[in-house]
């Protein structure tokens, strides 16, 4: 493993030849898992933090939504193509990760968070020819962009 710097931070460069299709099931189920580690920490602080029933509820109906969208693209394909171990970024966290401003701040950055990870799902998805899996990411990602609107500018 080689590495390279781009803006001061390390980046890894992997060697080796991979499938066509390794590449792209390692990028849906890495923001698979993305998209459902962001809506729960969303519906975390809809819950406990402001105690609000319907967003909690409809970021619940969101996380239920993944699990069609994992059946569609195979859920035994997407785990084959798992490799946390050769993740480069596995381990490494940016500074702004590290320090929130707040519940309010953390809440925001897990929508945008959840907002990209279904923009690369929906966009993914369309090189392996399932075009259900990306109209339902752009679905869940424009929910998000109303509920985000809705709810945190109060």
């Amino acid at each position: 493993m080689t590495y390279i710097s781009i803006f001061n931070t390390r980046y890894c460069e992997r060697s080796g030849i991979m499938s066509a299709a390794d590449p792209v099931y390692r990028i849906l189920d890495a923001n698979l898992n993305r998209l459902r580690e962001a809506l729960r920490v969303i519906e975390e602080y809809f819950r406990f933090i402001r105690n609000e029933e319907t967003p909690s509820i409809k970021l619940k109906e969101l996380r239920h939504r993944i699990i069609d969208i994992e059946q569609e693209l195979g859920q035994a394909e997407l785990l084959q193509h798992r490799d946390t171990e050769r993740d480069c970024f596995a381990n490494v966290n940016r500074s702004e990760e590290l320090d929130r401003k707040g519940d309010s701040a953390l809440a925001r950055a897990n929508f945008k968070r959840a907002q990209e990870a279904s923009r690369v799902i929906e966009e993914y998805s369309k090189i392996g020819g399932h075009a259900g899996v990306s109209e339902k990411a752009k679905e869940i990602r424009f929910v998000l962009y109303k509920m985000e609107k809705e709810t945190m500018a109060r």
